[in-house]
This record gives C-alpha cells, sequence and structure tokens, in this order.
C-alpha cells in the first residue's frame, strides 16, 4: 500500500501542492481498477466517497477486517483538480480552465495540462476505469451508471455497481477533450457515475456508491469475501432519447418535495413555480410521462427555460 503524490507542483501566490493518490493492494503488476473524481473542484460528493474508499481499502489491507481479503491492486485519486476543492470552485482557480477539457493532456503543457497527461498515464492500463461526478450547484442527479456508445462487456459490467439506474449515451464531439473519451483509446471498460449535486455531500447518495464501489471490486475479485446484498431493484437500462424533459415556462419560487429514485405516473405533481414575492402560484409542474424520477432542480430561484425536472421512462 502506498499514499503518494500523483502531481507536485508549485503555484504563483501560495505554497506549492500536491494531487494525492492512493495505491492500495499488492504491489505487482497494473492496478485492474482505477477510480477518479474531484476532476471539477466543487463535486464534493465523489472526492468524500473515493477518500472514504481509500481508507477502507487500507483498513482491509492492514487487517481490520477478516473476512476481506484486497487480492489486487487498486488505485485511487479523489481529487484531480485539488485547487478547486480547496476553494470549492468547479474550474482551476488560476486561469478558470476546465481540468476535465484537458484530456489526453500534455506533458510539457500548461499546469492543467500536464495534470491531465499525468492523470491519464496513471490509469489508462486498468482493466476498469472509473470517473465520479455530480452535477452542477442547481440540479442533484439520482446516482446513476453512465457508459458511453458501450461495448457488450461495459454493458453487462455496469450491472456490479448495484445502482438503479444505467444510462446508455454516445460519444458527443463536443466533449472529446474529457478523460471518458481519453479513456475509450485505451483497451478496457470505463463508467462514470453521476452522484447528486455539486457544493455539498448528499450523504445518502455517498453512502450507496460507497456500497456500490464495494460491490463492484467484490463482483469483479479484486476484493474476495463481499457479501453482496440483493438490489432493491433491478437497474433499468435508459438511452438518451428515453429522457423526458421539463423545462421552466416562468422565472420565479420552483419548491418541490419529491426523492429521487421513484417512479412517477403521468400526471402527477411534481412541483410548482410560485411567484418570488407574491408567493402565487404560477405554474403546477405535472409528470408528462411515466418513468423514473432521475433529476431535480434543487436551486429554488430560476429564470424561464431552466431544467426543472428529468424523468427517463422505460424502454418499449
Amino acid at each position: 500500500m502506498s499514499s503518494r503524490d500523483l502531481v507536485l507542483m508549485t503555484a504563483p501566490l501560495r505554497e506549492d501542492f500536491s494531487i494525492p493518490c492512493h495505491e492500495i493492494g499488492p504491489a505487482e503488476g497494473i492496478p485492474p481498477v482505477s477510480f477518479v473524481s474531484g476532476l471539477h473542484g466543487n463535486e464534493i460528493n465523489g472526492i468524500y466517497i473515493l477518500a472514504r474508499l481509500a481508507d477502507f481499502l487500507k483498513a482491509v489491507e492492514n487487517g481490520a477486517y477478516p473476512k476481506l481479503r484486497l487480492v489486487q491492486r487498486v488505485l485511487i485519486i479523489p481529487a484531480v483538480n485539488v485547487l478547486g476543492a480547496n476553494t470549492l470552485r468547479r474550474a482551476w482557480p488560476f486561469d478558470q480552465s476546465d481540468q476535465n477539457r484537458m484530456f489526453p493532456g500534455n506533458q510539457m503543457g500548461e499546469t492543467t495540462q500536464r495534470i491531465a497527461y499525468t492523470v491519464l498515464e496513471a490509469t489508462r492500463k486498468s482493466t476498469y476505469r472509473v470517473d465520479l461526478h455530480s452535477s452542477n450547484l442547481y440540479f442533484e442527479e439520482l446516482p446513476q451508471v453512465r457508459i458511453y456508445d458501450p461495448s457488450p462487456e461495459e454493458r453487462e459490467s455496469a450491472r456490479l455497481f448495484g445502482l438503479s439506474a444505467i444510462m446508455e449515451r454516445s460519444v458527443s464531439p463536443v466533449f472529446t477533450t474529457t478523460l471518458m473519451y481519453a479513456w475509450k483509446y485505451w483497451p478496457g471498460q470505463n463508467f462514470l457515475l453521476q452522484v447528486g449535486q455539486a457544493g455539498s455531500i448528499q450523504l445518502d447518495h455517498c453512502q450507496q456508491v460507497f456500497r456500490g464501489l464495494v460491490s463492484f471490486l467484490g463482483e469483479i475479485g479484486v476484493l474476495e469475501g463481499v457479501e453482496v446484498a440483493e438490489a432493491d431493484q433491478e437497474p433499468t437500462y435508459f438511452a438518451r432519447e428515453c429522457s423526458v424533459h421539463i423545462y421552466a415556462d416562468r422565472a420565479g419560487m420552483f419548491v418541490s418535495d419529491k426523492s429521487l429514485g421513484k417512479w412517477v405516473s403521468e400526471g402527477q405533481e411534481l412541483g410548482y413555480i410560485y411567484d418570488s414575492f407574491s408567493g402565487n402560484v404560477r405554474t403546477k409542474i405535472i409528470a408528462p410521462a411515466k418513468g423514473l424520477l432521475t433529476g431535480i432542480r434543487r436551486q429554488p430561484m430560476l429564470f424561464e427555460g431552466d431544467l426543472l425536472v428529468r424523468i427517463c421512462t422505460k424502454p418499449h
């Protein structure tokens, strides 16, 4: 087991900084699993989950859980944009660049390009590669597995996380400089886990995903002795065309008491848009179709056209 600095760099107007990295398990061979989070500094859920996972696996390695045995090495990078995490900012603080738009990186480039290059070099040879993200500061996402132009193997492995929703997406030409896109050039399987809302920790989501990662390690034979609990429901695969979006038809204050992960019926009330100052109901938000509630706006103040709700319908 080793905890080391993946990157050690100097920074203007502050002390040097490092990006921590954990390699846990038997020293020989390439880690078959790599976990990455914190490409965006304000996506705290993923950082928290992977930091806790590193602590848990170190405890397993040190014998704290006699029934468990870590038989292969695991690579964990909890926070790539460590300066953004320190300041709770999505972007790289110095030039406001998006760390997840810097791949495949450049060993001789700008700071964010060098970081991207180093992260890709550290993870690209793993058989399984997992990138954790959250939504923005306004919108909460149901914990879900996203797979992009997936192979049959990825479709099967996506079930092993034990999450209720698996989203299939096409690789967009807009996102060709992301870590997920860079991974696609290498043999292996790639997964993006979307978890909750940026800016804070949603503990229920984090606990669910933490258990999912432990189960995943058990299912692929990296962590022996894991007792995988039966899922409450069989995961459902959703294609892009299965998503139904509801947008605000006017400005105001959106309020909803609905929890993610529930199946809603067509015509069901999901929330209300109130006048921000008089308190009058301006719009009642109604589900246009039956489906799984996978995303909802949590920042109440909104403009016309803002996304309020995402419902995923079962494929026919």
